[in-house]
């Protein structure tokens, strides 16, 4: 999410949230939630892509879950998410059961850490996103908060994944392993066909050599 502070009110662009920024002799995007207009008449635009949220509300208005916790709970580029912060995630008897997947993509445990991002960061750690938590040895724990934290880190020194574009409308710079334009395409680390799978809810992109279930 981002947040724009404008006096004691707040705009807030979520996820799916596509956001452009306009010169001021450019046109504006045909179609968008949102239009912000600069003196200069240069400008920022954003538009819904299949799923998101704008939002505009005065400071403390705002009663969403996912906004409250995203707020609360440390980003993971941040030196507040260590591994001690992690293993107090991972050790909780409500997540042994879960998947992989729905353990570090889903309810805003980790801010920012959705179903895009999560397909390298265990492709790096070479565990599969069905996997359940409690089939992790301390070993693999390590392995996995050590590919959260690198991973993004990379992600966002590089200005974001190549799937996605930009504020001005380039894609990011870093080269994404596995998505929907790798699916098909052999693993970059044994040559195995990467698979695409539905589950909870979305797609998971993996290659079943490296990443065993």
């Amino acid at each position: 999410m981002v947040e724009i502070e404008v006096g004691n009110a707040r705009i807030l662009l979520g996820e799916g949230a596509g956001i452009r920024f306009h010169r001021r002799d450019e046109p504006h995007a045909a179609k968008h939630q949102l239009l912000l207009e600069f003196d200069d008449h240069s400008a920022v635009s954003a538009s819904i892509q299949m799923y998101g949220g704008l939002g505009a509300f005065l400071s403390g208005e705002l009663d969403n879950y996912y906004y409250k916790v995203s707020g609360e709970k440390p980003s993971p580029l941040s030196p507040e998410f260590d591994r001690a912060y992690f293993g107090g995630m991972i050790n909780r008897g409500a997540v042994q059961k879960l998947s992989l997947k729905a353990f570090l993509a889903t309810e805003q445990r980790i801010p920012g850490l959705g179903n895009g991002i999560l397909q390298d960061i265990l492709f790096n750690a070479k565990m599969h996103p069905k996997r359940k938590v409690n089939t992790l040895s301390h070993e693999d724990r390590e392995v996995l908060f050590d590919s959260v934290k690198s991973t993004i880190s990379v992600m966002a020194a590089r200005g974001g994944r190549d799937t996605e574009p930009g504020l001005f409308g380039r894609p990011g710079g870093y080269k994404t392993i596995l998505g929907k334009n790798t699916v098909g395409k052999p693993c970059p680390a044994c040559g195995t066909t990467i698979k695409k799978e539905a589950y909870l809810g979305g797609s998971i992109y993996y290659c079943e050599q490296c990443q065993k279930l």
